[in-house]
């Protein structure tokens, strides 16, 4: 599918399914606007997509998700480069850190996973029209945990690093049906999307053992891991497919309507209550 007259915006662009995401994009005739923390690896990954794909149009910005000052910078400068946003894809994250705290006091993995995108994409809110879509990567993971909406940041529980992340790739997925419910009557569709094991630096705080757990109360039978150029599959096809028009908040998997996701993870009510949480925390840090 051409994508030539289009503006795609992608966080976490300069490695793994990002990066392949953005190349894909740019192949298809799309602008891309590459966003991340690291203003070397951007400028990195401009000249490798353009090494493959000379035609590429492609833009850079700096942003950090763990940081709310940094997503207030940002925002503005990719509102520039494009006014009109057709395709959001909310790509970047970590998965599995060790307790830690993000720059406004919110648990690392939530924080980073979902509070720095909820910010973002409200941001960038001016610049979707009827058509956009917003594609949310989130994970078989959100399997290994519901969200704490009482204690989303574990003031008051023990650290558990794979319940941390699961409640992180369910807020994805919330975030997603959230986003439809609000923005759907306007044309604006929003997804959530599964790209299966995939082997990026996304899992160097994974030990072997940690897969191998993993995968058992993820629901896996076997552990399968793709290439990134296999795992970007899902979130380009979320971005681009007219399978996909007049519809959204769905959780999706290998090129497919999943609608196997766990109830908490889809469940209107929670969306709702989720948004409002991360609406008050967004707006009043907790450092």
């Amino acid at each position: 599918m051409s994508m030539r007259g289009k503006t795609c915006v992608i966080t976490g662009a300069t490695s793994g399914l990002g990066r392949e995401s953005a190349r894909a994009l740019a192949s298809a005739g799309a602008h891309v606007v590459l966003a991340s923390r690291n203003a070397d690896a951007l400028s990195e990954t401009r000249d490798r997509i353009l090494a493959e794909v000379p035609e590429a149009r492609l833009s850079g910005v700096a942003v950090d998700l763990a940081s709310l000052a940094s997503i207030r910078a940002a925002a503005p400068q990719i509102a520039d480069l494009a006014p009109v946003i057709d395709v959001l894809m909310n790509n970047a994250g970590v998965m599995f850190t060790p307790f830690g705290r993000t720059q406004d006091g919110f648990e690392t993995q939530f924080g980073t996973n979902h509070l720095g995108h909820f910010a973002l994409t409200n941001l960038l809110r001016p610049q979707f029209v009827e058509g956009t879509r917003i594609v949310n990567l989130s994970s078989e993971g959100h399997r290994l945990g519901d969200i704490d909406l009482d204690d989303p940041h574990w003031e008051r529980r023990g650290y558990d690093k794979f319940a941390a992340y699961g409640a992180a790739k369910t807020a994805n997925i919330l975030h997603a049906v959230a986003l439809d419910q609000r923005l759907g009557d306007r044309g604006v569709r929003a997804f959530a999307v599964h790209p299966g094991m995939v082997a990026t630096n996304l899992a160097r705080h994974m030990s072997r053992e940690d897969v191998i757990a993993v995968s058992g109360q993820a629901r896996s039978h076997a552990i399968e891991v793709s290439t990134p150029e296999q795992g970007a599959a899902t979130q380009v096809w979320a971005a681009v497919s007219t399978d996909l028009d007049g519809r959204g908040g769905l959780y999706l998997a290998d090129c497919a309507v999943r609608t196997d996701a766990e109830p908490y993870a889809t469940d209107p009510d929670r969306a709702e209550k989720l948004w409002e949480v991360s609406e008050s925390l967004c707006a009043t840090p907790i450092s």
